[in-house]
């Protein structure tokens, strides 16, 4: 197996899972990290036994040994980064959103094509076991015609007015937080396991702490992480939404409705889906992954447990261990790369396209579908895509 050299740009939450990811995978050599803060750069690489840092993240992208730039970055940065890859002549994997905007999206998709590379956005709830057993049972038709899909997406990590994070500030993260942080998620992974697509929303934001506190040294609380105390906190004013509700209507006029929060007491990740359909209901919790709920009319519903003897031909190759030995949220990312790894690896003999993991395009149209709920909520009305 050809080992490929990569580098990884960012050394915050994100970037230490997209390197511990890597690390699980084999035949894949992370020979450079890239992070403005060099104390944090020099941590990781320690930690992971990565040669080289750069404060810089050109420094990664024009390295000549590396193939493939991870960009694990603040929002703002995200276009930037990517193009200059792409210019370079380096596959990109980066993470959501794409870029902040959909015209810079489109310019990427349009660049990324034109240059005949890998291009992919970090839409990691694809690749549980059970959510590709779950997308097989669609397609099959197993669920039958689908009548009604509904659900949410739920945090707490900024429940509180002192709660803060770099993606708080508009300027860095853009201009919607929690639909364009956790909404998109929820979006992709429902779009991808019906096949449907997002056609026309009804948007309701809202904004709870319209202040927070901001540590004057900038301490950053990311999720999983304690509150640092605050010291000299200065107030700043919020412009992005902590929480929403959407009607949504699909492809062939299947309805639907979601709510996301990130400011919801107790729920830590909350991922859950309900697809409703003609022969049965499904739904399924990111919190407990590794069961899918199976709901009928006639007889007593049902409960999948992940194990490979039970999952579907296709989706086996995403569960690693035997029935009864869980599987979570490392594993997504690990089961994405893979794909994408193994595909460079055999891209001289076909075209980017066709592939098993999600694109720029998947991206561009995660900013249309974002767009499209800001632009609903302003005007109040119906948008369609």
């Amino acid at each position: 197996m050809r080992t490929i050299r990569t580098a990884v740009i960012g050394a915050g939450f994100m970037g230490s899972s997209h390197i511990e990811a890597l690390k699980r995978i084999g035949g894949i050599d992370i020979v450079m990290i890239a992070c403005d803060d060099e104390s944090q750069a020099k941590n990781l690489a320690n930690r992971y036994s990565i040669p080289k840092i750069s404060t810089d993240w050109r420094g990664a992208i024009d390295n000549e040994e590396v193939e493939v730039i991870h960009n694990c970055t603040p929002n703002v940065l995200h276009f930037d980064i990517n193009k200059a890859a792409i210019l370079a002549g380096k596959h990109v994997i980066s993470e959501k959103p794409l870029t902040i905007n959909s015209d810079q999206s489109m310019e990427l998709v349009k660049l990324a094509q034109e240059k005949g590379l890998v291009n992919v956005v970090n839409f990691n709830y694809r690749f549980y076991p059970i959510i590709q057993h779950t997308q097989g049972m669609l397609e099959q038709g197993e669920v039958g015609k689908i009548y009604l899909i509904h659900g949410h997406y739920l945090q707490d990590w900024l429940y509180y007015a002192t709660d803060y994070n770099w993606r708080l500030e508009t300027e860095i993260s853009g201009d919607s937080r929690a639909m364009a942080d956790i909404g998109s998620h929820w979006c992709d992974l429902v779009q991808f396991i019906t096949g449907l697509k997002i056609r026309k929303v009804f948007a309701d934001l809202v904004t709870i702490h319209k202040t927070r506190k901001r540590p004057a040294c900038a301490v950053e609380t990311f999720k999983g992480k304690e509150q640092t105390e605050l010291t000299d906190a200065r107030e700043i004013s919020i412009r992005t939404e902590d929480a929403g509700s959407v009607l949504i209507e699909f492809d062939d006029g299947v309805k639907g409705v979601f709510t996301v929060s990130q400011i919801s007491a107790g729920r830590k990740n909350r991922l859950w889906f309900e697809i409703n359909g003609s022969k049965k209901s499904i739904a399924w919790d990111q919190e407990e992954p590794n069961k899918l709920w199976i709901g009928y009319r006639e007889k007593a519903n049902e409960e999948l447990m992940k194990d490979p003897s039970l999952l579907s031909k296709d989706s086996r190759k995403y569960a690693h261990y035997p029935g009864g030995h869980p599987e979570g949220y490392p594993d997504g990312p690990k089961n994405l790369f893979t794909n994408v790894y193994d595909f460079i690896r055999t891209l001289k003999d076909q075209r980017v396209e066709n592939t098993d993991f999600p694109t720029f395009s998947d991206g561009l149209w995660a900013n249309r579908v974002v767009d499209a709920i800001l632009m609903s909520h302003k005007e109040q009305k119906w948008i369609e895509l």
